[in-house]
């Protein structure tokens, strides 16, 4: 009998997150992989002290980077020095990179909310009655503000250091498409705009996914899992928010047990894939 192979599955099965339940996703996830690999938990801080031992190491709910940034950042260097497999594999140009790919898309003329990262280009973001101010390198919202466009001049004189800006706009709803590898798996959406993470199901259009396909064709990861977050503004067009490319939840608990099996399948014929 061929040997199963060996994971280690990064998560913080403690962190609080808003709307979300890290911990039981988790759980759940990883008792459905047992039936192909031997798995083992472990906590961000504790990765690469463990990740030797192990075939391939799969990043999960391990929390904003931000919260763990040296224990990343040494996760990261030595995966690379060791040839690690990762998954998701670490060629990610979206979110796994920080934010400003956001200003470098919107500058390209992609469909993404525009976005600013140097005071030179302020004058390229539409009029709006107000800003949305965030950190290149925030998550969960964590450093994110609201400025009124009054304040725009004042703001400036930081926004050198590492800060996003994009017009506040109105929309109808948020809707996020998820990928194993380059493969569609299932759609939600949160039709109150105000409640994010009340999520149901959503069937999208051709236009839909061809949008979000886009994204995914353009960022660099064979192996992975991806969640593409947009919203559809009042005149219909949808508009990226960001590309999760680095330990996106995966809200499963708002889907069927048939597409729930549908993703395990698809997720452990891809980490097959990449341990073989």
């Amino acid at each position: 009998m061929p040997r199963q192979p060996a994971l280690l599955y990064v998560t913080d099965l403690a962190y609080e997150a808003r709307g979300r339940r890290y911990g039981d996703e988790d759980v759940g996830l990883t008792a459905r992989l047992r039936a192909d690999f031997h798995i083992a938990l472990c906590h961000p801080r504790d990765a690469v002290a463990l990740m030797d031992g192990f075939d391939a190491v799969v990043v999960r709910n391990s929390g904003p980077v931000l919260h763990h940034r040296e224990a990343w950042d040494a996760f990261r260097a030595r995966a690379l020095e060791r040839g690690t497999r990762v998954f998701n594999e670490l060629t990610g140009r979206a979110d796994m990179a920080g934010k400003r790919y956001l200003a470098e898309l919107s500058a390209a003329g992609e469909a993404v909310i525009p976005t600013v990262d140097r005071r030179d280009d302020l004058d390229r973001l539409p009029p709006a009655a107000e800003y949305v101010v965030k950190p290149e390198f925030g998550a969960d919202s964590i450093g994110m503000r609201v400025v009124p466009a009054g304040r725009l001049a004042e703001l400036a004189l930081d926004l050198d250091g590492g800060l996003l800006v994009q017009p506040r706009i109105d929309f109808r709803h948020e809707v996020s498409f998820y990928f194993v590898d380059r493969d569609f798996q299932y759609a939600l959406y949160a039709p109150d705009p105000g409640r994010r993470w009340e999520l149901e199901p959503y069937h999208p259009t051709a236009a839909d996914l061809a949008f979000a396909r886009r994204f995914v064709a353009w960022n660099a990861i064979g192996h992975g899992i991806q969640r593409v977050d947009a919203c559809r503004t009042a005149g219909g067009e949808l508009l990226l928010v960001e590309l999760e490319d680095l330990n996106p939840y995966l809200s499963l608990d708002r889907v069927d047990a048939g597409t729930r099996e549908a993703f395990a399948a698809a997720l452990t014929a891809s980490l097959r894939a990449l341990v073989a």
